[in-house]
């Protein structure tokens, strides 16, 4: 069992599928605070934010933490979450017919281990049409989503070639952390 201080229901549901008991529960970070030189150095640096923030109100000693954080980055730009729907379409421009990075770090903390990981899946992606686009935009599914991406929904038929792991792509490296659930 371990604490996911994440409200994300996407890193809830990889955890399901893989297994993994868990209670989720977290204490917010202000991510808009955070200047950055690049992608990588930017989810370390929400991903470190949400860790002390976390490991200070719960501590690791009754259950592990875990925390993670996503970034979507296309043609040299860091993708956040879309404000709203122009924002979101705006995004989607960026990674269409594009080379686009899903960072995802997490921090997985025991009594005697802290695991650190940052992973990288890259897509391929053909150009988005217009339309799907349109009804992805109004479907509302992409609010909340890291470059209002989804490469388990609107993104998958446009993925030409994939590098990674999937679930690094949905926010959480599942595969990174799975041996080390034995160690702490």
């Amino acid at each position: 069992m371990l604490r996911l201080a994440s409200g994300s229901v996407t890193r809830a549901e990889l955890l399901r599928a893989a297994g993994i008991p868990f209670v989720q529960e977290s204490v917010d970070f202000d991510e808009d605070s955070i200047l950055a030189p690049s992608p990588k150095n930017f989810v370390y640096q929400a991903t470190l934010g949400k860790y002390k923030v976390n490991l200070e109100r719960f501590g690791c000693a009754d259950l592990p933490l875990l925390v993670a954080d996503t970034v979507v980055t296309a043609q040299g730009k860091i993708l956040r979450k879309a404000k709203d729907e122009t924002d979101a379409r705006e995004i989607l421009r960026t990674q269409s017919g594009s080379e686009t990075d899903i960072i995802t770090c997490m921090i997985y903390k025991t009594p005697r281990l802290e695991l650190i990981d940052m992973s990288v899946t890259r897509y391929f992606f053909d150009l988005f049409d217009p339309a799907d686009v349109e009804r992805y935009l109004q479907s509302g599914e992409w609010r909340g989503k890291a470059g209002a991406c989804m490469v388990e929904g609107f993104c998958k038929p446009y993925i030409r070639d994939v590098r990674g792991f999937e679930s690094t792509a949905m926010g959480l490296s599942v595969e990174i952390l799975k041996p080390f659930l034995q160690e702490g």
